[in-house]
C-alpha cells in the first residue's frame, strides 16, 4: 500500500503536513474567516455553509476516504515551532498505471503569506509524491494574473506548460488558467511563461 497504514505526516524544516482532524475546526474556521478577502478572488465561490462545523466534518471525512482510497492527499500545514495552522495543500486526482500523476492545489492564510511556508510545503509534498508514492508527474494550475502563485510554483521546480481555457470556476466565473508541471526526472530546463 503506497500511502501506508501509519499516521500520515510529511515533515519539512519548519512545517508539519498532515490530514485534517475534527479538532482542527476552530483553527481552520478562524484562519479562513480572517483570510476571506485574501483567498476568495482565487477560489471557487464559498458555499453558504463553508465555515460551519458540518461542512468541516464532511471535509475531514472526505480526507479520510481519500487517503484510504489513495486518490488524494489533503493535508493541513502547521508550523512546527508553535503548532499554528498556516494553510492547506492537496495532492488530488492521483492516477496510477501509466500516468503515475496527481494535481496540486493549495492555499495559505493571509497572516502567513510571503514567508516561504507555501514553497516549503510544495517542495515537501512534491518530494513525498516522487519518492514515497512513486509518482512521475505533478500538475498545478493557477490564474494568469496570480503572480504570487505562479512565482511559488516556478521557485518550487514547476515549469510552465501552457494555457487551459475555461479551466475552473473561480469567484463565480469560468476562468482560463496557466498550467504547470513538475516531473520526477525533469530534463526540460527552464520553461517560464515568458
Amino acid at each position: 500500500m503506497a500511502f501506508g497504514r501509519r499516521r500520515l505526516r510529511v515533515e519539512s524544516d519548519r512545517l508539519t503536513l498532515r490530514p485534517p482532524e475534527h479538532t482542527d475546526f476552530r483553527a481552520w474556521t478562524e484562519l479562513r474567516r480572517q483570510s476571506a478577502s485574501f483567498l476568495q478572488p482565487w477560489e471557487p465561490v464559498w458555499a453558504p455553509d463553508h465555515l460551519t462545523r458540518k461542512s468541516f466534518t464532511n471535509r475531514v471525512y472526505w480526507a479520510q476516504r481519500s487517503v484510504r482510497g489513495e486518490t488524494a492527499l489533503p493535508l493541513f500545514i502547521f508550523r512546527r515551532d508553535e503548532g499554528s495552522l498556516v494553510g492547506a495543500i492537496t495532492l488530488d486526482n492521483i492516477r496510477r498505471g501509466p500516468a503515475q500523476s496527481g494535481t496540486l492545489g493549495y492555499w495559505i492564510g493571509a497572516p502567513f503569506a510571503r514567508q516561504g511556508f507555501m514553497r516549503e510545503s510544495i517542495e515537501a509534498l512534491t518530494h513525498h509524491a516522487f519518492h514515497r508514492l512513486d509518482l512521475s508527474r505533478i500538475e498545478a494550475a493557477c490564474l494568469p494574473e496570480n503572480k504570487a502563485s505562479r512565482a511559488v510554483l516556478e521557485r518550487s521546480g514547476f515549469k510552465y506548460e501552457g494555457v487551459a481555457q475555461s479551466y475552473l470556476q473561480i469567484a463565480g466565473r469560468w476562468r482560463t488558467h496557466v498550467l504547470y508541471a513538475n516531473l520526477r526526472a525533469d530534463r526540460r530546463g527552464r520553461t517560464d511563461a515568458g
